[in-house]
This record gives structure tokens, sequence and C-alpha cells, in this order.
């Protein structure tokens, strides 16, 4: 046992390769809280967009139905969601940041593109918890004399944030477990760490277990707090 110790010290704490991981673990935390940030902004736009009800043709006969800004939303998010995330980062860094974009550093890009990739699944979150609510709801506001916008956010969307906030959690959570792919541009993240120290002491399965073990902790951290959180806005009611 004291052996295998050593040897551990030896893998992680010789020529300081712990330094790898803690590097590592920052660029994916800065990562996961950019990308997090921005889907969640991006979502909540593409979720109003999408049960907007902008009907700008309403007087024509057949196209009266019809929504542009809802179509648009839609279209997004099924362009988005039915590609994978590695895809679509390797079109940020080798399609759209060249040229005089080029120099743009990769937390930027990966950030960029892991929150695009979000949003979408966050839009959907937040769409099907809103239309999951009782429509009687907003119907009384209006009823009431209280504008749509004013409705919205005295009265729905509370209401929402209290039901989707367990899923809302589920989604950062793979967020920060899909940053695991941000090496494919040379992003140095936890699983690049691990492979940068295995190729200088080649033991592959101690650094691969390290990073494991980090993010289980990473995540069920997450977890508690958020259920934490969920458990207070419970109490409110």
């Amino acid at each position: 046992m004291l052996e295998y110790l050593e040897f551990l010290k030896w893998i992680f704490f010789d020529q300081n390769r712990y330094v790898y991981i803690l590097d590592g673990l920052l660029f994916s935390l800065a990562t996961t809280l950019a990308a997090a940030v921005i889907g969640l902004v991006l979502g909540i736009l593409l979720a109003l967009l999408a049960i907007s009800h902008f009907y700008p043709f309403k007087h024509k006969k057949g196209w009266e139905k019809f929504n542009p800004l809802s179509k648009l939303a839609f279209a997004y998010i099924n362009v988005i969601r039915g590609t994978p995330a590695v895809v679509q980062l390797m079109i940020f860094a080798n399609v759209i940041f060249v040229g005089y974009l080029r120099d743009t550093p990769i937390l930027v890009i990966a950030s960029l593109a892991f929150g695009i990739n979000s949003s979408a699944y966050v839009a959907e979150i937040i769409r099907a918890g809103i239309e999951g609510l009782d429509k009687g709801q907003m119907e009384a506001a209006r009823a009431l004399g209280m504008p749509y916008s004013l409705s919205m956010k005295e009265i729905i969307i509370p209401q929402a944030v209290k039901k989707i906030l367990p899923t809302l959690v589920s989604e950062f959570i793979v967020l920060l477990k899909e940053t695991s792919i941000v090496g494919f541009i040379g992003g140095i993240d936890l699983l690049r760490s691990a492979n940068i120290i295995t190729s200088q002491t080649y033991r592959g399965v101690e650094p691969l277990l390290a990073v494991g073990v980090i993010y289980l902790i990473l995540t069920s951290a997450f977890a508690v707090f958020m259920r934490k959180i969920e458990r207070g806005l419970r109490e409110r009611d």
C-alpha cells in the first residue's frame, strides 16, 4: 500500500505534474461558467421567441397562424440539437475563428460554442416549463389588465423557474462534462491534463481516475447546492 502511495506521489507530484490538473480544472470551470451564462441568456430569448404571439400576416388568408419569430427559433433549436457538440466546436475553431480572429483565446471559442449548444436545450426546457403551466393563470392576469410582459414577469416565469430548475441543473451538469471535448481544438481541460500526465509517466489509469473523481465531486457539489436552492424556493410558497 505504501509503495503504491509513493508511486501515486511520483505520478502527480514529481516535476509538479499536478499543476496540469489544476490548470485543467480552472479551464473547465471557467468554460462551463461562461457557457452557462451564454446558454441561459440565449435560451431565455429563444424560448420567448418560440412562444411569442407575433403574427404579421394575420389579415392575410392562409397566413393567419404564421409566426416568423417562432419559426426561426425552432429552426435554430433543431439545427443545434441535431448536430454533435464536437462538430459545432470544430466549426467555431476552424471555420469561424480564422483569419483576423485566429488569435482568439481557446477559452472564448469554447465558451461560445458550448454556450450556443446549451442555449438550444435550455430554450426547450424553459419553453416546456412555461407551456406546462395552467393557461388560466395568464388569462386571469390579462383579464385583470396586466400587460403580457408584466404577466410573464410576475406570474408565469417565477412558477416556471421552480418547475424547470431540476432539469436546468441536469443540463448544466451535462455542460460541465461536455467541456471534456475541448481538447479537440487544443484546450487544456481536465481530460487533456490527464493525457499530458499519461504521456509523461506512461500511466493511463491513475490520471483518468483522478480526473473522474474530480468531475464526480464537482457535479455532486453542484447538485447539492441546487437542491438547497430548490428546497428554499418551495419553502417560500
